[in-house]
Parts: C-alpha cells; structure tokens; sequence
C-alpha cells in the first residue's frame, strides 16, 4: 500500500495519518518573529549572565585554590582540597542537619495555614479586599525587622513572656523562633500562590461533586487540590528554595548558637568574618548544588504530576 500524502495550510507535506505537527514546514513569518524574539531577549539573557554566571564561575575558581586574605601569602591552588575539607567536618553537616530542620518544618506549616488563607480569601464574600489585604501585610515587612520583632516579643526584659526563661537560650526555642517567624513573615506568600491555583478550578466541578452528595472535606480533597497541584508544586518550589537559603533571620536571632547555623549562615562566617576566600567559595559553591538538586526534585515531579492530573478521566 503506497503513502498518500496531504498538503498542510503552511505549503508543506505529510504523510496521511501522521501527527498535524510532525515535518511540518516553518515559514518565513514565523522564522522572522522567532529572530525577533531571540532578539528582544538577548539583552536580559546577556545581563543574567553577567550578574549571575560570572560570579558562580569566579566563586568556582577561588574554591581551588587555598585563599586567605589573612596570609596571603600562602595562596596556592589545591584543587577540591577545600571541599573535602567542608564536607569532612563535623560544622558543615550540623548547618546542613539546621537548614533542613528549619526549611521542612517551615515549609509544611506555611503550607496548610497557606492554604487556609487562600479558601478564605477566595470564598470571602464581603469585605474581600480588606482580607486579602490584611493576610499579605507580613509579606511587605522587611525580613530583619521582622526578626528584630520576634526576638524583641520572646525576651523576657522587653517581650511578653516576662519572667520565663528566654526561647533563644536553648536549641528547641530558637528553632522554634526562627520557624515561628519565618511562617508569620511567609505564608501569605504561599497563600498567594495557593490562591492564583484556586482560581483555575473549575466552579462545575465544585458544582457537580456538590449535586453528587460530597461534603466540603471531600470536595476539597477529590476535586480541588487534585486540580491544583501544579500551583501547589510551584509554591512548594519557591518556598522551599527561598527556605534552604535562610540566612537573616537566624543571624539576627541567634547568630548561629544552639546549633542553629545555617549553610548561608556558615559561607558569610567563612568570607567574611575568616576572610578566607577559597573556603567561603567552596561552601558557596555547596550550597548552590544542593539548590539545583532541590529544583531538579520537584521539576521533576512537577512533570510527573502535572502529567498525571492531565492524563485522568
């Protein structure tokens, strides 16, 4: 049986039966919006580079070498010497066991209070902008002053626990300080999020699963977080990678006792206070891998459940 073929509205041909978008020809309109494009882009992707590649290579190279701005004249490339000295102590796998502790627990809870908040903004029937108002305002502090204000509230000479042992004195209380403030300063960021994913479930849905007998738990489990789990693996992206990079608030808070120190907590000690470049870059460089492996994670199941929710009956 010989192919027949079919002409396509842009000049070209196709086998019959063969997918519409396969060997289709691209025409010249469309090659010359592309260029445009290219160009219209090239100017910000060149700046990205400049203000992003530039310093993760510089960062990069000072990481081989031994660079301490207080002997400098010990200098000298040592290769990966600096990351299997980071990744031999004892310090940098507390920050890690840290930054974790904090990035998880902050995360779930920002989560559900989040997703509260963004059931109530988008079911508020009266006063709506005065919610949603209201909820985002943490949002607009600034992070330090935000700190500043927990550490004030939890002392026992200006806070409102007078007379009680400072949270800030023991390891539970000043995770718990610094969770507790990172939720309050966060989660209408989240609830944000949650709230734009919301918006593109389909009101028959709700309708229909309504007519069918199902209460508000089971419509909020079967028919509305299964149409937004997109927006939630978004804002689970966002948060978590902002999270893992937390460096403000437990510098004002506690300035790494307890064992609280972070992995941007460790690099500012290591660059600044030590001025040792070489080691300062190499657990920047750290940092900045276990970053990309917490984005690569959830793209990758951001495809996996974007394709699963696609592909249901």
């Amino acid at each position: 049986m010989s192919a027949t073929t079919e002409t396509t509205p842009t000049g070209g041909e196709r086998i019959a039966g063969d997918a519409p978008g396969k060997n289709r020809k691209i025409t010249d309109r469309a090659q010359a919006e592309r260029r445009l494009g290219i160009k219209l882009a090239a100017p910000a992707a060149i700046l990205m580079l400049l203000v992003t590649a530039y310093p993760i290579g510089y960062a990069l190279y000072l990481s081989l070498f031994r660079y301490d701005l207080r002997v400098p004249s010990e200098n000298a490339f040592i290769g990966l010497d600096n990351y299997i000295l980071v990744l031999s102590s004892g310090v940098w796998w507390t920050a890690v066991l840290a930054t974790t502790i904090i990035t998880v627990v902050s995360v779930v809870i920002e989560l559900i209070i989040g997703l509260g908040f963004a059931l109530v903004m988008h079911r508020a029937v009266f006063g709506r902008r005065t919610v949603r108002t209201s909820i985002l305002i943490p949002y607009g502090i600034i992070t330090v002053i935000a700190a500043f204000a927990f550490r004030f509230a939890v002392s026992p000479d200006t806070g409102f626990l007078p007379g009680t042992p400072n949270p800030l004195g023991s390891q539970l209380g000043s995770f718990a300080t610094i969770i507790l403030t990172e939720v309050w300063k966060t989660t209408p960021f989240m609830s944000l999020l949650l709230l734009a994913g919301l918006a593109t479930v389909p009101e028959e849905l709700q309708e229909a699963a309504k007519v069918d007998g199902a209460s508000a738990w089971q419509r909020l489990w079967k028919v509305t977080l299964p149409n937004m789990k997109a927006a939630i693996l978004v804002a689970l992206l966002f948060r978590t990678l902002d999270a893992f990079r937390i460096f403000d608030t437990v510098f004002v808070q506690t300035a790494g006792a307890n064992d609280t120190q972070t992995l941007s907590g460790l690099g500012y000690n290591a660059l600044i206070s030590r001025v040792n470049l070489g080691l300062g870059s190499a657990i920047s460089i750290l940092l900045f891998l276990f970053i990309i492996a917490i984005a690569f994670l959830f793209v990758k199941g951001f495809n996996t459940n974007l394709g699963t929710v696609k592909g249901e009956k």
